[in-house]
């Protein structure tokens, strides 16, 4: 079937990055099917993590079906462009329908995009994850795709203001080897695993990552554990 919204928004938001000077640094994009059924996994530190994490598909020529809550698809603007994009809206009093609408679409061949922390890390380090994903390429018979984003966090993050103005900040993505699910292992076990591959790539990002910041006032994005002033987890949860 035409995509006839999809590639133009990935265009726009190329265009808005080049204009913003927005310097991403992608890698691992081979290990992206070509083709088939993968649910991709990433960290969530933004409010642009999707469109970040999709653009880790462009380079195999795959587009990406993100799995987002419900209240985003009533937004009068961006409510019709993600039901256009054919992106899957997640109700969590009625779960199962958009469980049952990612499984159809990873049978079908498409890439659905979870984020498996399910909310925003305000302290910019990985919370637990969900076990859906694993449960959904366990069902479908597809891999895990783990990805880390870093920098995302100093355009558009929870608890502060949107700053889609700030020029030349750099992004580092980074996509590791496929993790397969098999049916005769326990969801969790996968799960765990999955969540230390994202580690390591978020690891690794960070290593990558070739700003620091400015001085204390700038510190907020960097997570406490590397010398930032972001709250810790146990803070976050404290704040709760």
């Amino acid at each position: 079937m035409a995509e006839f919204v999809y590639p133009p928004v990935i265009g726009a938001a190329h265009t808005l990055f080049r204009a913003l000077d927005i310097r991403i640094d992608m890698k691992g994009t081979e290990n992206i099917p070509r083709k088939g059924g993968a649910v991709l996994v990433s960290n969530h530190i933004g409010y642009l993590d999707f469109i970040f994490a999709g653009l880790t598909a462009r380079p195999q020529k795959r587009l990406v079906r993100f799995m987002a809550k419900e209240s985003v698809f009533r937004h009068r603007v961006s409510g019709p462009l993600m039901r256009a994009m054919k992106h899957i809206p997640v109700d969590r009093s009625q779960g199962e329908t958009a469980y049952q609408h990612a499984l159809d679409s990873l049978r079908a061949g498409e890439i659905i995009g979870v984020f498996p922390e399910a909310t925003i890390s305000q302290s910019f380090t990985l919370k637990s994850f969900k076990s859906g994903a694993a449960r959904m390429a366990q069902e479908a018979g597809v891999p895990l795709i783990p990805v880390a984003l870093w920098g995302t966090q100093r355009l558009w993050t929870k608890g502060r203001p949107k700053n889609l103005k700030r020029s030349h900040v750099p992004v580092t993505m980074r996509v590791g080897e496929p993790l397969e699910a098999p049916t005769d292992q326990y969801a969790g076990a996968i799960t765990r695993r999955l969540r230390e591959r994202v580690q390591e790539l978020l690891d690794a990002a960070q290593r990558a990552y070739p700003d620091t910041p400015k001085g204390t006032e700038d510190s907020w994005w960097l997570p406490a554990h590397l010398g930032g002033t972001a709250p810790t987890p146990a803070q976050v949860k404290e704040a709760g």
